[in-house]
Order: C-alpha cells, then structure tokens, then sequence
C-alpha cells in the first residue's frame, strides 16, 4: 500500500481467521471422516489419512481431492457426506472479535466451503451484522466465483483501488493467493496450527497486531 493511500476495506477470512475450523469439535467432521476410511480400500497409508483429516480442517474439500488425488468413489461419498455437515451449537471465535468494532473502515467477510456448512458457522458466530457484506465461496453452488471473483466484486461495488483494501486471512493457496492475484495487499493471520507462508505482505497473530498495523488509517511499510 503506497505511503499515501488511505485504507478504505477490509476483507476477512473465516476458518483460522476470525474462528478456528476446529472449534465445534472433531465430531463435526466426523462423517466426512467416515466416508473417507469406508471407501480408503487400502488408497492411502494410515499417515497419509491422517495428515488428510488434518487437510480438512483449513482447505475447501475440492482443493483437498486435488492435492491428495482422491479416487472417484472417494471424492463422491466425502462429496455427499460433507453437503449435510452443519455447526448446530454456538461458537465463540476467537478472543479478539470485539476488536472488529475498532477498525473504522467497512469490513467484509468471505468464506469458502460448503454453503450450509459454511452459513451455519456464520449464524453459530452470531456476528455477521458485523460486517458491510457477508460472501460464501461455495464449492458445492452452481456458478462458483471463487475468492478472486468476490474480492474483484467488492472492490467494483464499493469503487476502491486494490491499494485501499487489505486482505487478512491465513491460506495461502485460498484468500492469500487471491489477494495478491489482485493487488491487494495481504496479511496472514498466524493463529495456532496455522504455518506461516512468505507470500504474504504482512503477519499478524491476530487482531490487536493488525490494529497496530492499521491503526493510522493507514498500513505502515
């Protein structure tokens, strides 16, 4: 962000972001767990199902079929086990929510996965009056825009420069990536688990620092 430029917008990620994925539990994925051993027929090394799992926790399930090469039955049954996951009990995100209050500029939210699951960890958070646009990534939606295309339609929407938005997240495969295919500068949230990629501008270990780091309005170099 150039010394002059003011910062207008901020676009946050959900899952290890502003809440760990993890946080409802392990039961919750537990389905998707089960669809992927019953249909394993020796496909992958108990290693490789456990690093997998781990996978599920911080990347959209087609990104994981891809990654990992699941075999069709595989990606069909995880696929269909996955569409009825929903977070059914409140969820806390993490302790500095209420810091989103202090930031002064229009925020955004935009997460990937699947949309019941993703909408129900929404509604469990209870926070999305929080923010000027709430967007679902959907992987199981027809016509999917994927983060690039809904960060390109805020920033045509609200009339701002790439240079006047950040966006905060922790993947750099999801929101990093798309962030920095268009200009906007970028900042890793470092949360626990969460390993840190060079492909961001910025790292922060959670909202306090990105206040500081945005605390004149606009983003210290």
């Amino acid at each position: 962000m150039a010394a002059d430029t003011m910062l207008k917008a901020i676009i946050f990620d959900l899952d290890n972001c502003l809440a760990a994925a993890d946080e409802p539990g392990t039961p919750l994925f537990a389905p998707l767990f089960d669809a992927i051993h019953r249909t394993n027929r020796g496909h992958f090394s108990p290693e490789e199902l456990e690093r997998i799992e781990f996978d599920c926790w911080r990347q959209p399930l087609d990104h994981i079929f891809e990654a990992h090469g699941f075999p069709e039955e595989m990606r069909k049954a995880a696929w269909e086990a996955n569409r009825s996951i929903r977070v059914t009990t409140p969820m806390k995100g993490y302790g500095d929510l209420h810091l989103l209050a202090e930031f002064g500029v229009p925020l955004f939210l935009v997460t990937a996965g699947f949309q019941g699951l993703q909408q129900s960890k929404i509604d469990a958070l209870g926070f999305a009056n929080r923010f000027t646009e709430v967007h679902i990534d959907a992987v199981d939606q027809p016509g999917r825009r994927g983060k690039k295309g809904l960060f390109q339609g805020i920033l045509s929407r609200h009339g701002l420069a790439p240079d006047e938005a950040l966006v905060v997240g922790d993947n750099p495969d999801s929101e990093i990536a798309a962030g920095n295919a268009l200009g906007i500068p970028t900042v890793q949230t470092l949360r626990p688990t969460v390993p840190r990629t060079d492909t961001a501008r910025y790292h922060v270990a959670g909202l306090a620092e990105l206040l500081a780091l945005t605390g004149s309005g606009r983003v210290a170099m």
